[in-house]
């Protein structure tokens, strides 16, 4: 059940993306198109970084034999569509918040994996020679009101105090020196480790590699049922049905029926929009002193997220509507340009090229759910990234890969990652708590 158009989840569309047109093609015979009738050990349904991590590690490094489901090419979902930030935390919380929740102890494990996550992307775009169009040094966490600044210090120290993690802060005026400046500009935090990468380029990549190791992937091949034949998984798609003893759910945004329920009706998918612009010249951009391709989000609840691309587009994205409808699609659209235009004046005519949306999976937890069902210790999942999943889900679907291969426990598991994501009451009325969520964080935004 979603509440949002029908359209959103239509894997025969294109996204419209900048990347689609951008990407190398995938080499015939990875993506094996329309799964007909078979037999496997482990199903993933999902074909975006989580389920291409997990295949990957299935096949390489268990020998197990392993199929991907996914409703439209591979990478269709968010794993294609993204802003291309590479960064933690993939959590809603702030990390204040972290801590109070699950104590210090859990709250560094927690991090200290993602920290792991996003040294995994760049080691395996270099060990496998993929050229993800691997972009700056550190992620700016910008004020965008002098107010918000004194936030950011306190997450500086946070992040040194508990995390061990070295956090520059720069004044509005530094900020305006090394990086960039804008109406929205009043001092910044460089979060370490992060970058910028094209994101089906990685898609691909990993799709590629899957193969290689002998991962059976299927892209066309939506599972529209589920059902249980004494130990086996009967997973039926429009073109055949395929067994299995154990499934993993990698779906994220897009997980609704016939996904679980203690699944489907426990996440949030919130739209995320992105527009990008013509390349800028070098007067437009030192007109905003723009001298950093490193990516960059502002302190607001409902965030933008922006960065300068390697070919000078400049990509800025933020949440979108709930309907999902494509009237209220072109409303975002003519919202966002004409919030790019007011926050980077100087680049106000600059023309948009490309706009595009997809889901981002939240859930009330407000932090990513790893593990098996209780109820059926066959069915894996891992999802709910809350928009910062670049990093995140890779290397989820390999420890996923691990818990299903006998090299990790649940146990091994970090508490904020641990378990399914938490029961939203009355969960049919999810689309109106998104709605007055969204109403609250845009009044406290102004």
């Amino acid at each position: 059940m979603s509440w949002y158009h029908e359209s959103m989840y239509d894997a025969g569309r294109a996204a419209g993306s900048l990347w689609e047109e951008t990407a190398p093609q995938l080499a015939p015979g990875i993506d094996l198109g329309p799964a007909g009738d078979g037999n496997c050990d482990v199903a993933i349904i999902g074909g975006g970084y989580t389920g291409l991590s997990a295949a990957l590690h299935l096949a390489r490094d268990f020998s197990i034999d392993v199929r991907l489901l996914e409703a439209g090419p591979l990478g269709w979902g968010a794993s294609g569509r993204n802003g291309g930030f590479c960064t933690l935390p993939p959590m809603a919380l702030s990390l204040g918040g972290l801590v109070a929740r699950y104590g210090g102890e859990e709250a560094r494990r927690f991090i200290d994996t993602q920290r792991e996550a996003i040294a995994f992307v760049r080691s395996f775009a270099e060990t496998e020679a993929i050229d993800i169009e691997l972009q700056g040094e550190g992620e700016l966490h910008v004020a965008h009101a002098p107010s918000r600044f004194v936030e950011l210090e306190k997450e500086r120290d946070l992040l040194s105090r508990v995390f061990g993690i070295d956090a520059p802060l720069y004044r509005r005026e530094e900020v305006a020196e090394r990086f960039y400046d804008s109406r929205e500009q009043f001092g910044a935090l460089l979060m370490p480790l992060s970058f910028g990468l094209h994101p089906l380029r990685f898609a691909r990549g990993l799709a590629a590699v899957a193969a290689r190791a002998g991962a059976r992937l299927h892209g066309r091949s939506p599972v529209i049922r589920w059902e249980r034949e004494g130990q086996r998984h009967r997973l039926t798609t429009p073109s055949g049905t395929i067994t299995a003893s154990r499934v993993l759910v990698a779906t994220n945004g897009f997980t609704r029926e016939p996904m679980p329920d203690a699944l489907a009706s426990r996440i949030l998918p919130v739209m995320s929009n992105i527009i990008v612009t013509r390349p800028l010249t070098e007067s437009e951009l030192a007109a905003q002193s723009w001298r950093t391709e490193s990516p960059c989000a502002n302190t607001r609840n409902l965030l933008f997220y922006y960065r300068l691309l390697p070919d000078r587009r400049f990509l800025f994205g933020a949440r979108g509507d709930t309907t999902g409808t494509p009237e209220d699609g072109l409303r975002m659209r003519r919202y966002m340009e004409r919030r790019l235009r007011e926050v980077f004046p100087g680049w106000a005519d600059a023309e948009i090229t490309h706009s595009w949306r997809g889901f981002v999976c939240m859930g009330l937890r407000r932090t990513p759910s790893i593990g098996a069902l209780t109820a059926d210790p066959s069915v894996f999942f891992a999802l709910g990234y809350h928009g910062n999943g670049v990093a995140a889900a890779p290397w989820a679907g390999r420890l996923a890969a691990q818990l299903i291969g006998g090299k990790a426990k649940i146990p091994d598991i970090p508490l904020p990652l641990r378990g399914k994501p938490a029961a939203i009451p009355f969960p049919s009325l999810r689309g109106w708590y998104l709605r007055a969520a969204l109403g609250y964080y845009w009044l406290m935004d102004r």
